[in-house]
C-alpha cells in the first residue's frame, strides 16, 4: 500500500477540534471552500491502478474511490476524488478517522461536520456522498472490530 500522513492528531477527538478551528479563522464560505480545496490537493497519490470499480464508492455524484487497509487496532484509509471539493471532504474525513483503531473510529461522531457549518453549505449531492464515504469508513470499522 501507500504512505499515508494520517493521523496528524493523536485522536480523532483533537484531529475534530483542529478542523473546527482552522475554519473558525475564515470569515465567509468562499474562503472555506477555497481551503478545503486546498486541503483536498494534500491528499497523497492515489495509484491509478486502485480506481478500479471494485473500489468506487457508491451514493456520489462525483468519482470517489476508496482502499481500505489494516484491522482493529489500525485501519488506514486511501481515497481521492475527481472533485477538488471532494477531495477536500476526503481530508476531512481522513484527518479524524484514517489511523485510528476501529474502537475509536465507532466511538467517533463526525461532529465537525455540523460544528463548521459544513451540513448547511454542501449540495444535496455532496451531502449524500459524505454521508456514503463516513458510512464506508464506519462499516470499515463494524467489520473490523467484529
Amino acid at each position: 500500500m501507500t504512505e499515508t500522513p494520517f493521523p496528524l492528531e493523536p485522536t480523532a477527538a483533537e484531529a475534530q477540534q483542529v478542523i473546527r478551528d482552522e475554519f473558525a479563522f475564515f470569515g465567509d464560505w468562499s474562503e472555506r471552500y477555497q481551503y478545503l480545496i486546498d486541503l483536498g490537493r494534500k491528499l497523497p497519490a492515489f495509484p491509478d491502478e486502485w480506481k478500479t470499480e471494485e473500489h468506487r464508492l457508491l451514493g456520489c455524484q462525483s468519482m470517489v474511490w476508496i482502499v481500505p487497509e489494516g484491522d482493529a487496532t489500525k485501519l488506514d484509509f486511501h481515497a481521492i476524488s475527481d472533485s477538488t471539493i471532494v477531495s477536500g471532504l476526503i481530508y476531512l474525513a481522513l484527518r479524524v478517522y484514517s489511523g485510528r483503531s476501529a474502537r475509536e473510529i465507532l466511538a467517533t461522531t463526525p461532529d465537525y461536520i455540523a460544528d463548521i457549518g459544513l451540513a448547511k453549505h454542501l449540495s444535496p449531492t455532496r451531502s449524500n456522498g459524505l454521508a456514503s464515504l463516513l458510512a464506508f469508513i464506519r462499516e470499515t470499522a463494524q467489520r473490523a472490530a467484529a
